[in-house]
């Protein structure tokens, strides 16, 4: 007798179903378990927020939609808690088939993209998710390189991008731009030096009161466990040279460039020393309104973590308090911790973003999850 053509399954439907949303619960387990390995002072609550693809960059975006940028898929995501319950419900895949798209911004009814040598821009993207419009080039011509190659994207208070192209090197001398953080005026076609002298500058944000550009840089590897410090840098106005290669952290002369430098050429200290390979990335000011109000303007910055270090050093996000002129730092401490288990690290934390509600995303690229911080009182 002939077969017919329906599928049949190997388990009762009931069992097929009841196997679903077992493997449901396990990985709504799995994520929760995560966040309860997370640790913040007292008052506040860790959750999953979305399971995304090796995350990196953030941005927030009109009527809740928070974009995410990616370094190992190649995409760039839309992400939406429709229902305001702290946790996404709807992804749409906004452009995919990019080269290392890890920066996102959103600006003026438009997303900003950083690929590795390309900055494109969508319009009209908050209205057709469903059938996102085409990319438009609004940058190119960056360095081809594989190191040091992503690009965070930020926007200051009078619409320029700002976007930082690292060195092709652990310790090199670089010919421009490699090394540097370029500007790109509304309306122009080619970007502009804003700051020099950076091995690999990440995250980039502007103090919400002074306007100052502030940015981390990764210090070069090589040295031992505990030099060079990684830097927390402040950007006053165009043409500062922050010292890479011939000086890391405040005073770290490099053994190879060091006496090389220029005796003319003046050097921007670092603000603060973050600490030796702690690797900080993405960085955000908070000036929400979810958090005591002695977090106003509190600067948070993600610390990738260190790959060559005999005791690892990083993965955690630091809380860092300026003083009141947003000059100065006079608090240095731990927010955000747990990634770290002894000597064994589960996650990676890379970029910050302060939400309209006021909570605090955390974007985690190898657990590949995105958490959120909120506070709820002591």
């Amino acid at each position: 007798m002939k077969r017919s053509g329906i599928k049949r399954f190997k388990h009762p439907v009931w069992q097929v179903i009841a196997g679903a949303s077992l493997l449901g619960a396990c990985m709504v387990s799995f994520a929760a378990d995560l966040a309860a390995r997370l640790k913040a002072p007292p008052g506040f609550e860790i959750s999953v927020f979305a399971e995304v693809r090796a995350p990196r960059q953030l941005a927030s975006g009109p009527d809740g939609l928070v974009f995410v940028g990616t370094l190992g898929p190649g995409k760039v995501l839309a992400l939406r808690d429709a229902d305001e319950d702290g946790v996404v419900e709807q992804i749409w895949t906004i452009s995919k088939g990019l080269d290392r798209p890890a920066g996102v911004a959103w600006h003026d009814g438009s997303l900003y993209i950083g690929e590795v040598t390309r900055i494109s821009r969508i319009r009209g993207l908050a209205q057709n998710l469903e059938s996102p419009p085409a990319a438009e080039t609004v940058l190119t011509g960056l360095p081809e390189m594989r190191g040091h190659a992503v690009k965070y994207l930020a926007f200051d208070a009078d619409g320029a991008l700002y976007l930082p192209v690292g060195v092709p090197c652990n310790i090199c001398e670089p010919d421009s731009p490699h090394g540097e953080i370029l500007r790109l005026a509304p309306g122009a076609t080619q970007a502009t030096s804003w700051a020099r002298g950076l091995r690999n500058s990440v995250g980039l944000a502007f103090h919400p009161e002074t306007g100052d550009l502030w940015f981390t840089d990764n210090g070069r590897d090589w040295l031992g466990d505990d030099l060079p410090s990684c830097e927390l840098n402040r950007a006053i106005g165009p043409g500062q040279h922050f010292g890479y290669p011939w000086r890391h952290g405040l005073a770290v002369e490099d053994p190879e460039f060091g006496s090389r430098r220029p005796s003319d050429q003046q050097l921007t200290p670092p603000v603060f020393e973050l600490g030796a390979h702690v690797a900080p990335l993405g960085l955000a000011f908070y000036s929400g309104k979810g958090l005591p109000a002695a977090y106003r303007n509190t600067l948070f910055i993600a610390e990738h973590g260190s790959w060559n270090r005999s005791r690892k050093s990083g993965y955690r996000v630091v809380r860092v308090v300026l003083d009141a002129a947003g000059e100065r730092v006079i608090q240095h401490e731990p927010f955000l911790t747990g990634w770290l288990q002894g000597q064994e690290a589960w996650g990676t934390p890379a970029d910050v973003l302060v939400l309209p509600d006021g909570a605090i995303l955390v974007s985690d690229d190898s657990s590949h999850r995105i958490f959120r911080i909120t506070y709820r009182g002591d």
